[in-house]
């Protein structure tokens, strides 16, 4: 006997925390967080999450957005041992129903109903509310993925983007890319643009400039570096935003984003007013002969609190109950 197919669980599962949720009619519960680094492997940590709910253990659906590549109901995060899969899941759970989403494809579900207040702009482009809306957004990792409109309906095109090759604007970055390169041979976008790709980009720096530089997190460089108290941090952070800036335009330029181009993840919401005062807007323009093209397009960060369970609640209300 299956659990009951009106009662919804929701999971948003990174790399560093794994939230969950349960769906009641069209109302999200409270949001509740456990850390990756303290479960050997997910099924652990929804088990505890059930524990403290007896009450909804006999959930009949469960839609997750995970942090990697999905195929068949599957995924290997990136930047964790873990693994969901729909199939055990259903089995272990005595579940009706798992669909495992990419969690940057199930964030893209969210962007169509977004309003102002869950978001802040960057520069002065308009959006198009016929284009094409893509998403990104430096965290653990990077996520990329895209939302349009059909004659046929909505679709989302899910991508592994953060795994691009990272492009330099200028000789700074190439040294700076070169540094990155003898560590780790192919440098991604995600080398740069997440939380240990700041912490890479400072070091980075360091190394080039011959530099004794305190060992710091993405937190205490960020800190430093809207602090004012260390040059290298800011140099860090200025990189950081500057190159968001250039990978965003690509990917704008990739999607013909004329809906918009929406930042999200864990870093760009902390950071607002420093990203609109940086290179990002410039950055993001600079492409040559598409730059009149991109002045057109507007960016703005998601600084909604959980936007992907927004994405969740959209697939779960368009999936019917099988």
């Amino acid at each position: 006997m299956h659990g009951d197919p009106d009662q919804v669980l929701l999971g948003d599962i990174g790399g560093t925390h794994a939230r969950f949720a349960f769906l009641s009619g069209d109302r999200i519960g409270p949001i509740e967080t456990l850390a990756v680094q303290d479960y050997s492997c997910f099924a652990d940590s929804l088990a505890v999450f059930l524990s403290r709910h007896p009450e909804a253990r006999a959930f009949g659906r469960l839609f997750l957005a995970c942090a990697g590549p999905v195929e068949d109901g599957r995924c290997q995060f990136t930047n964790s041992s873990w693994i969901v899969d729909a199939t055990e899941l259903r089995a272990s759970f005595n579940c009706k129903m798992v669909r495992v989403f990419n969690d940057f494809a199930a964030l893209a579900w969210s962007l169509p109903i977004l309003t102002s207040s869950d978001l802040f702009a960057i520069g002065n482009g308009d959006a198009d509310p016929t284009g094409s809306m893509a998403v990104l957004g430096p965290g653990t990792g990077l996520g990329v993925a895209c939302h349009a409109t059909t004659p046929a309906g909505e679709i989302v095109f899910e991508s592994e983007g953060g795994h691009a090759t990272l492009p330099p604007s200028c000789r700074r970055e190439d040294a700076i890319i070169e540094y990155l390169r003898t560590r780790f041979g192919h440098v991604s976008v995600e080398r740069a643009l997440s939380g240990d790709g700041l912490v890479n980009l400072y070091e980075a720096i360091a190394a080039i400039d011959h530099l004794s530089a305190a060992q710091r997190s993405a937190a205490d460089i960020t800190a430093g570096a809207l602090e004012g108290g260390c040059p290298t941090c800011r140099e860090a952070l200025d990189l950081f935003c500057a190159m968001l800036g250039t990978v965003a335009g690509d990917v704008a330029l990739t999607f013909a984003a004329k809906g918009g181009v929406f930042i999200a993840g864990g870093i760009a919401p902390r950071i607002v007013e420093y990203l609109r005062n940086s290179q990002f807007r410039t950055r993001f323009e600079n492409k040559g002969r598409s730059k009149s093209y991109l002045a057109n397009i507007a960016t703005s960060v998601i600084v909604r609190r959980e936007p992907t369970f927004l994405g969740l609640w959209r697939l779960a209300r368009m999936t019917p109950d099988l």
